[in-house]
């Protein structure tokens, strides 16, 4: 059996190895000027319309110096801004700017590619090998990781259950509320896209899905028939303090499985050009900009419409 001193060794040569392959200790993350840790503050900002400082340090275990320096360069480079919290000054705020955004979505492109790139090497096997194994890595350490939330934290996709669908309306009109500014015009046409689901469910073609995670509930997706070969994704959420942790992906993923199993031909969505979260979500899924709607006066704000379509094999 190997030493403990072997197992060490071996831990330690494969963290070498990865990192190697991945080039995070070159000059710039992903051939950028920010380094890893700087890449990872901007992603943990975009996540949200805003952040609070300190929750931001202890997400990502940054010491309160070290950081205030980081985005002080930000705010100097017109990624960042920052302010006291109105409701307590003791709290400070930080979010992307426009700029700050760019470089994210600079970030997440290249980050994407990488990996995309590295895949692409393998054969469907090997891939499959791959993911799997990355999955055991990660179950094993948040098993062991004492801040981790254990078994009873993994991300659960089930399928509805009594109170799911009063959650999706509720949770719809508040997130959209506080993030885009939407009236409640929005949450109503969520409360009919819900009645709808269940006034006309076809069980066979038809699916909804929440996400838990630790038990609790953090995002939902439908997929509901448009028309005899195209399937719709509707309603998908994810609450804020699980963005970044594959939830989203998870949820469409989920859905086009559902779709192309049922026999449709493609897989249709609407959004708008303010989700930039999902729809980059929806990008690496392999969904794509189909049409762009004129600027429309809808809940309460100008809505920049889009379609976005899937072909299913």
């Amino acid at each position: 059996m190997p030493s403990p001193a072997h197992d060490v060794a071996t831990v330690r040569d494969f963290n070498r190895f990865y990192t190697r392959v991945l080039g995070l200790l070159g000059d710039g993350h992903v051939r950028t000027p920010y380094s890893l840790t700087e890449a990872r503050v901007v992603f943990e900002l975009a996540q949200r319309p805003e952040t609070e400082v300190l929750a931001l340090r202890r997400a990502l275990d940054l010491d309160a110096g070290y950081l205030s320096r980081m985005l002080t360069r930000f705010e100097a480079d017109g990624l960042v801004e920052r302010e006291r919290s109105a409701d307590d000054a003791r709290r400070q705020l930080a979010r992307l700017t426009d700029r700050g955004r760019e470089v994210f979505t600079l970030l997440d492109e290249r980050s994407a590619a990488q990996i995309r790139a590295l895949l692409d090497g393998l054969t469907g096997e090997d891939r499959a090998r791959l993911v799997d194994s990355m999955r055991t890595v990660r179950e094993l350490l948040d098993a062991s990781d004492p801040v981790a939330p254990g078994p009873g934290g993994e991300l659960v996709l089930r399928p509805l259950r009594p109170g799911d669908l009063g959650w999706v309306v509720q949770r719809n009109g508040e997130l959209y509320a506080s993030e885009c500014g939407w009236d409640r015009g929005y949450e109503a046409l969520v409360a009919r896209v819900v009645a709808e689901y269940v006034e006309r469910h076809d069980a066979e073609r038809e699916n909804a899905w929440i996400a838990e995670l630790g038990g609790r509930r953090v995002g939902s997706v439908f997929c509901v028939a448009r028309d005899a070969t195209t399937a719709q994704l509707r309603l998908l959420i994810v609450e804020p303090d699980t963005r970044g942790a594959g939830v989203g992906g998870r949820l469409v993923d989920e859905c086009v499985r559902f779709a192309a199993a049922s026999g449709y031909a493609r897989m249709v969505l609407w959004t708008t050009a303010l989700q930039e979260p999902a729809r980059r979500i929806y990008a690496r899924a392999g969904f794509q900009l189909v049409d762009k709607e004129q600027p429309s006066d809808r809940f309460g704000d100008t809505v920049h419409g889009e379609t976005w379509e899937l072909t299913l094999s």
